[in-house]
């Protein structure tokens, strides 16, 4: 059985019976059946219901003359990347903000909650990741056929029609790469980080691991950047006035 964190072992607790029989149910037999939530999934719902208390404070505090420091910060984050889905997608674009916050938002906690000592970044399990990039590529091909209804699929087709039988596979091809490209990209550098991170608390336990940490701060930044960046920018492909 892999070491547990000590939220996992609560989870699996209180839940490992359901869980397990849920999983059976679907005809999955689960690898450790007394303990078959993993600690990225524990992560995830620990992130989850942060974001989701954050949220709520937020909500029950808001206020146009006395605006408080979270409210600051969630205004921040909203309008950093209203700005760069306007510039990127054009005047259209404020529709799809709340979906690229809240992705942004779970990517970056899910980072910075392997700096706490007792939890890991899930973002460091491959699942995770690929959870995220299937998330951005199912919404921004929904998100497509909303705008453009059918004509959406001649994106795929080319400028010109008797280029179609070349350029559709290239194109399905292609928008299957970037699932995996968000995916490879998010978690090796968050595991790399975790790892590098892990070495040095167990070389030098005092003193120089907080270098490594404030790395592993900016790595987690950048990377959260970067994925909502990209997602923003396919997007803009699939929701464009003129494929």
């Amino acid at each position: 059985m892999p070491e547990e964190l000590w939220f996992t072992e609560i989870l699996n607790r209180l839940f490992a019976g359901p869980v397990t029989a849920l999983l059976r149910s679907l005809s999955i037999e689960p690898k450790y059946p007394r303990a078959p939530i993993p600690n990225a999934l524990a992560m995830e719902l620990l992130v989850f219901m942060f974001l989701v208390v954050a949220f709520l404070l937020v909500r029950s505090r808001l206020s146009a003359d006395r605006p408080g420091a979270l409210q600051h910060v969630f205004e921040g984050v909203e309008g950093f990347i209203q700005h760069q889905s306007h510039e990127i997608i054009g005047h259209h674009s404020e529709g799809y903000t709340p979906f690229l916050a809240a992705l942004g938002l779970f990517i970056l906690s899910c980072n910075l909650i392997g700096v706490i000592p007792g939890f890991e970044s899930p973002t460091a399990v491959p699942m995770v990741p690929l959870g995220c990039a299937l998330c951005a590529f199912v919404y921004y091909h929904t998100q497509g056929f909303k705008h453009a209804g059918v004509s959406y699929l001649k994106h795929f087709a080319g400028p010109m029609l008797f280029l179609a039988p070349l350029m559709i596979p290239i194109e399905i091809i292609s928008h299957l790469a970037r699932v995996l490209s968000l995916t490879i990209r998010l978690f090796a550098n968050m595991f790399a980080g975790d790892m590098v991170t892990l070495v040095f608390f167990s070389l030098v336990p005092v003193g120089v691991p907080i270098l490594f940490l404030g790395l592993h701060v900016g790595v987690s930044l950048l990377q959260t950047y970067i994925f909502v960046l990209l997602t923003t920018v396919y997007l803009a492909g699939a929701v464009a006035e003129e494929h």
